[in-house]
């Protein structure tokens, strides 16, 4: 089978591209002191990162969506990391790295997250990031989100390349999902939010890599069977 012929590169953003969990840890800790609830270790809250705000909310608060108290400190969680959207938060360590070597590589990458855009924009301009990405889609983009594969599919579009030309990359299942219903090739940050309780070999992705830098390793070799 020839090896992939890949164009672009398009990642999650919150546990793939940047370590957002000191910010999001800071903003959960601060609504629950606000309604006088214990604060929460710190290795509690990160594994919970990827799956964004709701399920922060159901960890500290011990809440289902359906109950009248859901919606509101929801809301308020999001507003605190607003005002706080880029204090702690950095690239994934070696980031840098991949995306230089990415871009000296003629290649094209973006992000697309599940993220609003009213919160992955400014974090990615404070970042400095916005205008080296290609296309930043972000949770409010389209109507549908991830898994669903629509926001992947207009990615690609902007890339101007095919499917089964990008790479995804994220550090959920969803990711992986909405990679494989897209049609292209998928990997699993395990640099991520992900645990081993998440069963990541069972999401089928096409690779997993330890560290970012793996992913030019694995170009490499998808490049020398083609």
């Amino acid at each position: 089978m020839p090896g992939a012929d890949i164009r672009t590169i398009l990642f999650d953003l919150d546990g793939t591209l940047l370590d957002t969990a000191p910010d999001l840890a800071a903003a959960l800790n601060k609504v629950l002191e606000e309604n006088q609830q214990p604060a929460l270790p710190f290795q509690s809250i990160r594994p919970v990162v990827s799956h964004g705000g709701s399920a922060l909310i159901k960890l500290g608060f011990r809440l289902q969506q359906d109950d009248p108290r859901f919606d509101p400190l929801h809301e308020r969680l999001l507003a605190v990391d607003r005002e706080n959207i880029s204090r702690h938060t950095t690239l994934c360590p070696d980031m840098d790295l991949l995306l230089r070597d990415i871009e000296l590589r003629g290649l094209n990458w973006g992000v697309v997250t599940n993220k609003p855009g009213w919160l992955t924009d400014p974090l990615m301009k404070d970042l400095q990031l916005y205008d080296r990405a290609l296309c930043v889609i972000s949770g409010d983009t389209l109507q549908q989100r991830k898994p669903h594969p629509a926001p992947l599919l207009y990615a690609c579009q902007l890339a101007n390349c095919r499917p089964e030309q990008c790479l995804y990359i994220g550090d959920a299942r969803r990711d992986i999902e909405a990679g494989r219903n897209a049609g292209m090739y998928t990997m699993i940050a395990l640099f991520g939010y992900c645990t081993d309780q998440d069963q990541p070999h069972s999401w089928g992705a096409t690779h997993m890599i330890e560290a970012p830098r793996e992913l030019l390793a694995w170009l490499d070799n998808e490049h020398a069977r083609k």
